[in-house]
Parts: structure tokens; sequence; C-alpha cells
């Protein structure tokens, strides 16, 4: 028996949740547990607006009808949205802030793993900032733009500093990590049929 999960916001339209590590979003082909189908257990109809990587932990929004779902996914096409992620990565980025622009396509042949292509890749913009380092590790800000599948883990990794527990990036800097450290931390949208923009800000478990 999985432990209830505690909702940040619900009411008749939506569903913010604070979604732990090691749990999909949706069901698998293989794994059927989710956190979409946990909330529909406790909850009722929960409808997928965007999901997050298995391991990644952070704020995400369900709607509850299909009316909210329309109204929030026009924002997140819209890039009306914002994410804002935290990471600890392995090593120290050049500067104190930055901005990666590298267009990203499914590895097919090493499905999950995405990588650059920049004739058929799509593109992919994220932008970061140093929050703190002591050299080994670095705490890291991200602002993804796009929402490309992998963009974090990929983009960190192509400046050098893979995000730390990544199993799939992080190549021989990995070490034993409990978990991918990467967790989205704030989410901004405006409410499908209130007047009302809400501001959701988790802090992680690293």
């Amino acid at each position: 028996m999985h432990p209830p999960i505690e909702p940040l916001l619900i009411d008749e339209d939506i569903l913010v949740v604070n979604k732990p590590s090691h749990l999909l979003s949706v069901p698998g082909r293989y794994e059927k547990d989710c956190l979409q189908a946990r909330l529909e257990s406790q909850f009722g109809t929960t409808l997928v607006v965007h999901r997050l990587d298995r391991d990644t932990s952070g704020v995400m929004v369900y709607a509850r009808h299909k009316t909210a779902l329309a109204a929030i996914q026009r924002q997140f096409e819209r890039q009306t949205t914002t994410k804002e992620y935290e990471a600890l990565v392995y090593g120290t980025p050049r500067g104190m802030q930055g901005c990666i622009n590298l267009p990203i396509i499914v590895d097919w042949p090493n499905r999950p793993l995405q990588m650059i292509s920049h004739t058929q890749g799509r593109y992919a913009l994220t932008r970061w900032q140093r929050l703190e380092t002591d050299g080994r590790l670095s705490r890291m800000r991200l602002l993804p733009q796009t929402g490309r599948s992998h963009q974090l883990r990929l983009h960190m990794q192509q400046i050098g500093c893979p995000i730390v527990g990544d199993t799939l990036y992080a190549g021989d800097q990995l070490n034993e990590e409990p978990r991918l450290m990467l967790h989205a931390r704030r989410l901004e949208f405006d409410h499908p049929t209130q007047q009302q923009r809400l501001r959701f800000n988790c802090a992680p478990e690293f």
C-alpha cells in the first residue's frame, strides 16, 4: 500500500502535487504504477498536462476535466508558463550564468537516450545560473525555454557538468547516488477558469 499523496492544491479543475523521485508520471510499457494512477485512486479523474522523467522530482499539475486540460496545455504550448529546476551537477561550469542552444533528437539505436543533432534535432534552449560550488559539485538553477525529452540532462552533459546521479548521461563521472539530483522547483501558470496566476515553489530534498 502506497502512502497517500498530499496535494499542493486541489479544486474542481486542477490538481497540483510534488512528484517524488523514482516514480513514473504516467504508465509505462511494462510498469503501470505511476503518479497519475495513484492520484486517480485518491481523487478520481486525473488528466496528464505535462510529464517529468521517472527519476526527476518536483511540481506537476494535472487537470481534472477536459476543459481545464485544454486551457493549461495551451499555456505550455505558447510558453506562457514558468518552469524552474534545481540540480546538483558534477564539476563547475564556466561563468556564473549562461545559455545552451543545442537541438535534440532521439538516439534511435540507443533509446531512451537523446543526442544533439544540428541537422535533424529540434530546437532546445536552456538558461542556467550557478548558485554555489565547492569545486567538485555545483548547485544550478535551470530555466528550460523548451521541453524536449531529457533536455536538461543532455544540455548539462554538453557543457561538461552532467547531473549527479544521472545513469544515462554522467558516464565515468557517475558515483553511487540514491537518485537523480534534478528537481522541478517552481511552476507558474494561469488557473484555467479563475483569473488568477498560480505560483508553486517546492525546495528539493537534496
